[in-house]
């Protein structure tokens, strides 16, 4: 019995020791590094705007979109106050096949996934026709 618990300690130290000198994956960066970019590439999608977080009603004919909750939270200068987000008012250079458009950020898209932007059907519309519904790979960078 007392070399199967002498035996067992020194696997579990071993295989701490072993966690411990592991190195951390590139992937591993923190929230801010891995969604605050110069250029963010995600899904790009559209949405009817209203009041958005940045305290402002927009509609569907203007050029506006919402950032990733991930890159709106993040963004620095940021506060617990969305309206005071310094992203807010912010323009956003959106990509997608050849095509582009310029938006103002004035939301936050929480089902955007990590780097998703949510455009007005009128910024959507400079890129695609909104029968697509999804541009996978659309690239953004605010400028």
């Amino acid at each position: 019995m007392f070399f199967s618990t002498k035996a067992l300690a020194l696997i579990v130290a071993s295989l701490a020791i072993a966690s411990q000198a592991s190195p951390v994956p590139e992937e591993a960066a923190t929230n801010a590094e891995a969604q605050i970019g110069p250029t963010h590439t995600g899904d790009a999608t559209f949405y009817t705007p209203g009041l958005g977080a940045c305290g402002r009603n927009n509609n569907a004919n203007e050029l506006v979109a919402a950032a990733a909750v991930g890159v709106f939270d993040n963004f620095p200068g940021h506060t617990a106050n969305p309206n005071k987000n310094p992203i807010c008012g912010k323009k956003a250079k959106v990509s997608f096949g050849g095509k582009s458009v310029t938006v103002t950020i004035v939301d936050r898209c929480p089902g955007c996934g990590a780097s998703g932007i949510d455009l007005s059907p009128a910024a959507f519309q400079k890129l695609a026709p909104l029968s697509k519904g999804r541009l996978r790979g659309a690239k953004w960078t605010v400028q």
